[in-house]
Parts: C-alpha cells; sequence; structure tokens
C-alpha cells in the first residue's frame, strides 16, 4: 500500500460553505470532510458529545489509502468516524494522466474488402503476440465505399485463416477525421495514395486538418525488407496464389513497420 498524507479535516453541515468550516456542537449526525492533494474524501461522524474546533485532528503522517481503521491521538471522547468513500492513491491517478497514447495505424486499399483487412489483421496478429495490444489502435479502410459494411473476401479470410491471423474487420470508406486520429495511413498502392491525398486536398479547403497530414500517407511496400516490389497488388480478379503473394508482403512489411515504430517511440523516449 502506499502512502500519502492528509492535512486536515474539518467539520462541515449541508448548509455551510466548504470553504467556511466552522466550530459547532452536534448532538445529531453530520459530516466531516477530508481534504486531499487528489480530492474530497467523506466521512460520517457520528454521536458528537462536545464542541469541534475547525482546525481538527490531523491525520498520521503515513495512513493507508482505504481509510480503515483511523486513529486520532487527539480525537475527543465519544466520536466515533467511519469511512463511507475510499480514498484514491495519488500514485495511481498520476500513473493514469502519464499514459502514453497508442499509436495509431490505417491501412487503406481500394474497396477495403481484400488487401487493407488483409494487413488490419495481419499487423493486429504481430502486435498481439508481442503482447502489445494496449500500445497500438489498428484499423482500415477503402478509398471508394461500394462495399461499406461488407465483411472482407472470404478468400482473402481463408488465405489468411491458414496462416492463423483471424481477419474480423468491416469494410468502410476513408474518412477526414482519419487524418486527425491516425499516425500513419498505408495505402496498398500508389494509385490508392494517389487517391487518398487528393480527398485529403477536397477536405482541406471546408475542414480543420492538421497541416502536415499528407506525410502521414505512405505506401505497405516501403516498408518491405525481403521484398522488391513497391506496391501490394490487387487479388480480387485473380486465382489463389494471388491472394498467397499479397500475405507474403503484408507480413514482410508489417514486421517491419512494428519493429520501426518501436524504435521510434523508444527513441522519442530518450
Amino acid at each position: 500500500q502506499s502512502n500519502f498524507s492528509i492535512p486536515q479535516i474539518f467539520v462541515t453541515s449541508p448548509s455551510l460553505s466548504l470553504s467556511k468550516p466552522r466550530k459547532m456542537k452536534a448532538l445529531y449526525s453530520t459530516t466531516i470532510t477530508v481534504a486531499t492533494s487528489v480530492n474530497f474524501q467523506l466521512l460520517h461522524l457520528d454521536n458528537f458529545l462536545s464542541p469541534l474546533p475547525h482546525q481538527l485532528y490531523p491525520f498520521p503522517r503515513s495512513a493507508s489509502p482505504s481509510l480503515q481503521n483511523l486513529k486520532f491521538s487527539s480525537c475527543p471522547v465519544g466520536i466515533r468516524i467511519r469511512p463511507i468513500i475510499r480514498a484514491s492513491s495519488s500514485s495511481s491517478m498520476a500513473s493514469s494522466t502519464t499514459e502514453t497514447k497508442p499509436f495509431s495505424v490505417l491501412f487503406v486499399c481500394l474497396g477495403n474488402i481484400c488487401r487493407s483487412p488483409a494487413a488490419e489483421g495481419v499487423f493486429r496478429d504481430l502486435v498481439k503476440k508481442r503482447g502489445l495490444d494496449s500500445k497500438f489502435h489498428i484499423d482500415s479502410a477503402g478509398t471508394i465505399n461500394y462495399h461499406e459494411g461488407n465483411p472482407a473476401d472470404p478468400r482473402m479470410r481463408a488465405a489468411a485463416s491458414r496462416r492463423g491471423i483471424e481477419i474480423t474487420s468491416t469494410s468502410r470508406p476513408i474518412r477526414s477525421s482519419d487524418f486527425r486520429d491516425f499516425d500513419l495511413i498505408l495505402a496498398m498502392d500508389k494509385s490508392n495514395r494517389a487517391d487518398i491525398l487528393a480527398a485529403l486536398e477536397r477536405w482541406k479547403q471546408r475542414e480543420n486538418l492538421p497541416p502536415d497530414a499528407d506525410k502521414k500517407v505512405k505506401l505497405m511496400c516501403s516498408y518491405c525488407k525481403k521484398h522488391n516490389e513497391t506496391e501490394v497488388p490487387d487479388p480480387y480478379y485473380g486465382g489463389q496464389q494471388g491472394f498467397e503473394k499479397v500475405l507474403d508482403l503484408l507480413e514482410d512489411a508489417c514486421e517491419s513497420l512494428l519493429d520501426s515504430v518501436l524504435a521510434e517511440t523508444e527513441s522519442g523516449r530518450t
């Protein structure tokens, strides 16, 4: 248990301002408020038998965050203190406010039913295997809305499943907010990239988007290390081998992508 100190406590009633505690004699139940560096904690005070000064009884310098078994060396006879709200540890509050924002990646192809959902599935699988789920926000989209609301192509899902990769995404078109919400937008081919940048220019005419949003857009194959291809080909009109080729490229690129993001994140902390 972490220790924390509470500077003072004072007596109030519902009709009194918390900022103006007063002396009062109580023959009934009232409320005692504990001022802490974290927030206000409420205790219930029963059976007062004597007047109470507004500068009351300091907590011990070390106190349990649960405020159980409170003891006051100068507490008057007849006062019984019962906590009704638990205190929060200041250390846990601090850690929650300093958590790093997840790195967000959006994969984009034409219809968001073959290549980009496969890229999303491959990258999710890699991130999960390394235990980094909470560090990433991953999604995919298309440059057109023709397949909006549909699951990924069954041929793509079957090919990925044979490699132990699950594809669960639903097709959606890219939207202007993606340029605010994502740190990196990866296009499967040069035509996709051109369409993404053209859409960005249109949206910039009527929305306030990051001035450097275009720098977020990159080609997926720019991360490949084992393959020389510059684009991920669309397998939609081809045979099964086309889907396998897509997965080969995506596994190569996603492995390098993850290593690159982790390296940049680590260097940013030092």
